[in-house]
């Protein structure tokens, strides 16, 4: 068992945040007028602890892992291509990899067991917990010892990111078969009907989100009689998803704000509020994903995303496109001139 769980989380400041506010009142604009840039940058004041929030130095990382309920034919794509994509993100070709590059973040790339295994590759964490999960609609997803492990890589990773001096971290996934799991245990975290969450993930069709559909159906039939968010996760999670929700456990404990990615990242944010409360203040949520079921993950978690811009992709991309925006409205915090330094007229 994970005794590092049980740490306590930090608390926003409240000193910073009444800080901010006041700043943003006095600034060259009618107050509000600058909508959301204000309130995160009112948000990441509070998290950082200072007067002048940044979004400077970003870390990401993604974790790639293959699910056991692929079997099924839940996914558009073949199972290989987990261990393939590995070697995209190394060689620089995939999404976040782009995006990394451009933003000048940090791009980690953790390999946490895949079915088509590329071996050491330079550039990716070998963490290898398992070939894959079992497939949950028979079978525990996890053990306890592959779930721990899969949580511990999460705080390893955040461990790694505190060392590195990061404003804001970013957790990424990569797994056929993700969008399946992570509809299972939304749904049972929830309390929801399958048929509510399930979507197309890589691309299914009418037919296949009904197949899709049908397989969380009996996986949550099959475990209803886990009750504990542990449990649940344990037994319909994947690796990439606890070590998500364990990085963002450890974020809170760290006092490192996180930009929650799309439907992957805010189930596991999810299921990381749901073991721990106390680390919700801590997610900036980056974008509300054209997966079906995310809305109703973002409305569980209370979270209004900055962006809606239709992505599904996952990978952290969702995430890495809202960085300039948080670097923006930070700058906009800490530079714009205040009505006394510009002689302006106040209202």
């Amino acid at each position: 068992m994970n005794d590092w769980l049980a740490a306590p989380c930090r608390v926003p400041d409240d000193t910073f945040v009444a800080a901010a506010k006041a700043r943003q009142k006095v600034l060259t604009k009618p107050a509000g007028s600058l909508g959301r840039m204000e309130t995160v940058a009112v948000q990441l004041a509070g998290l950082q602890r200072c007067a002048m929030p940044q979004a400077a130095r970003v870390r990401i990382a993604v974790f790639a892992a293959d699910h056991g309920v692929a079997v099924e034919s839940v996914s558009a794509f073949p199972q290989a291509v987990t261990g393939e994509m590995l070697r995209n993100f190394a060689g620089g070709g995939a999404a976040i990899a782009v995006l990394a590059r451009e933003l000048g973040a940090t791009l980690e790339v953790v390999n946490l067991g895949t079915v088509n295994d590329p071996g050491e590759i330079p550039g990716v964490r070998r963490r290898v917990i398992a070939p894959s999960t079992a497939n949950f609609v028979a079978h525990d997803a996890m053990t306890d010892e592959q779930l721990d492990a899969a949580l511990d890589e999460g705080r390893e990773s955040v461990e790694r990111a505190v060392a590195a001096g990061t404003d804001i971290y970013i957790g990424g996934d990569m797994g056929i078969g993700n969008t399946t799991a992570a509809s299972a245990l939304g749904c049972a975290l929830l309390g929801a009907a399958p048929g509510t969450l399930a979507g197309a993930g890589t691309g299914l069709d009418a037919a296949g989100i009904a197949r899709k559909t049908g397989v969380i159906a009996r996986a949550l039939h099959h475990h209803a009689s886990a009750k504990t968010a542990r449990e649940r996760l344990r037994r319909l999670g994947g690796f990439e998803i606890a070590a998500l929700a364990g990085a963002f456990i450890a974020a809170a404990q760290r006092g490192l704000p996180v930009l929650v990615d799309g439907y992957i990242a805010s189930v596991a944010a999810l299921a990381a509020v749901a073991l721990r409360p106390e680390v919700r203040p801590w997610f900036v949520f980056a974008h509300k994903s054209r997966e079906r079921g995310h809305a109703r993950i973002l409305a569980a978690l209370d979270a209004e995303p900055l962006l809606d811009l239709r992505l599904r992709l996952g990978e952290a991309s969702g995430a890495a496109i809202a960085v300039p925006l948080l670097r923006m409205a930070c700058a906009l915090h800490a530079s714009m001139a205040t009505f006394a330094e510009a002689g302006v007229s106040g209202a």
